[in-house]
């Protein structure tokens, strides 16, 4: 019945015509003018004749084209509407898990987040949660389909990873219920049902003696300019260290009565733009190392490559080189540092400081507040923030001039 060989398609040449290459039993190649060989399926319900496309060759080969043909000859057979049938296929596609989570990971909140942020969404759904729950309609999955699968997580003792899972998938939900492709959110239903993570608290010195040692040390640092420049700015300004490592010059306003750090929302962990006060101390640094990495660009390029930035391994080693150990002191922990010294030692109110730092901080009415909210006493902050470093760098070398004076 078939007639078609893999010899007689590449051997078809276009002519001034399209015209048909029969392959029997409705199937055939039409080579048009320009050379393009497509295949179609010709067929007959209802008392109508009709055409299913069916892809071109050699993308779809002779065999698929066949298999192609056959699986429409049976839906024909059952009074099926073979192009109806393939729409029907790929809405269900388009509402599986994985389809609306890929569509997320490119819209909507998630397309403002940092790329290692993206980057780790895109690790949480492809290698934990598509193998279980990908292909299956999103508005038809159930609590225990998603327990299911962030329990295999539990069972490997990863507990945090399995509570970040969870909470990924909450957010395809939330946007599959936006989108009109869900209901409801099943993971709400699994409050408390998982094995609590243990909260693990990078290393840092929070007490003030040792502080201003660890400044001290700071202050004694030799290395490339970036990297000197990033080590001493990094806890005046307290940010993330890839948010830091990112910086730009375009971002600084350092000339204006009220030096400030924009960073913008692409490269925050939140995905809001965040507003960063300078101080006198930030400032002078920043200028300083204004003529060798400026007037453009990033502000700490990396020795390899001006365009890209020093490595999130350059804080931390030279952290290392200054003796302080991994158990001591990390690159993030200028932020708990921050965040102890600034409550403890100079008593300023706590979402003062969780603005500061770019934690999500919300009004009586659950509303997130705005980046701008409160400058003006967070401007005063990270200037007394910043004076109060001085002193403990100064006290801890007047300490130690003592000592050696013994």
């Amino acid at each position: 019945m078939n007639s078609l060989t893999k010899g007689k398609i590449d051997s078809a040449k276009p002519r001034e015509k399209p015209y048909k290459l029969s392959d029997g039993l409705g199937l055939f190649l039409l080579v048009t003018t320009t050379g393009g060989r497509l295949w179609r399926f010709k067929y007959r319900l209802n008392g109508r004749e009709n055409l299913l496309s069916m892809g071109a060759y050699p993308d779809v080969s002779l065999k698929s084209a066949r298999d192609r043909r056959d699986e429409a000859r049976k839906l024909v057979a059952a009074g099926i509407e073979p192009s109806a049938n393939r729409k029907a296929e790929k809405i269900a596609q388009a509402t599986t898990f994985e389809a609306v989570a890929r569509e997320w990971l490119l819209t909507g909140k998630s397309k403002e987040r940092s790329p290692a942020t993206r980057e780790k969404s895109r690790w949480l759904l492809e290698d934990l949660l598509f193998p279980f729950i990908g292909s299956k309609p999103i508005g038809q999955l159930s609590a225990p389909d998603v327990l299911a699968a962030v329990r295999k997580l539990e069972a490997r003792g990863k507990h945090e990873t399995a509570h970040r899972a969870m909470w990924k998938a909450g957010q395809v939900f939330r946007y599959a219920i936006a989108t009109k492709r869900a209901d409801r959110d099943p993971t709400r239903d699994l409050k408390g049902l998982l094995t609590p993570a243990k909260v693990k608290h990078r290393a840092a010195i929070t007490s003030p003696p040792l502080v201003g040692e660890l400044l001290r040390a700071i202050d004694g640092y030799s290395g490339q300019p970036a990297s000197e420049a990033a080590l001493k700015l990094a806890p005046l300004v307290f940010v993330r260290p890839g948010e830091l490592r990112g910086a730009r010059w375009e971002e600084f306003d350092l000339e204006g009565q009220e030096p400030t750090w924009r960073i913008p929302g692409g490269r925050m962990k939140m995905g809001e733009d965040h507003v960063v006060p300078l101080a006198t101390q930030a400032v002078a640094i920043l200028k300083d190392l204004h003529p060798i990495s400026g007037p453009d660009g990033l502000v700490f390029p990396g020795l390899s490559s001006g365009s890209r930035p020093i490595s999130e391994n350059t804080l931390n080693s030279a952290l290392r080189r200054l003796g302080y150990t991994k158990d001591q002191m990390t690159a993030h922990g200028f932020r708990a540092i921050a965040r102890t010294l600034l409550d403890e030692e100079l008593h300023f109110k706590l979402d003062l400081i969780e603005h500061q730092q770019s934690h999500a901080v919300r009004d009586p009415n659950g509303r997130a507040y705005n980046r701008t909210t409160h400058l003006p006493e967070r401007r005063k902050m990270m200037q007394e923030w910043a004076d109060y470093l001085e002193q403990l760098k100064s006290r801890s070398f007047a300490q130690h001039e003592n000592k050696q004076r013994t």
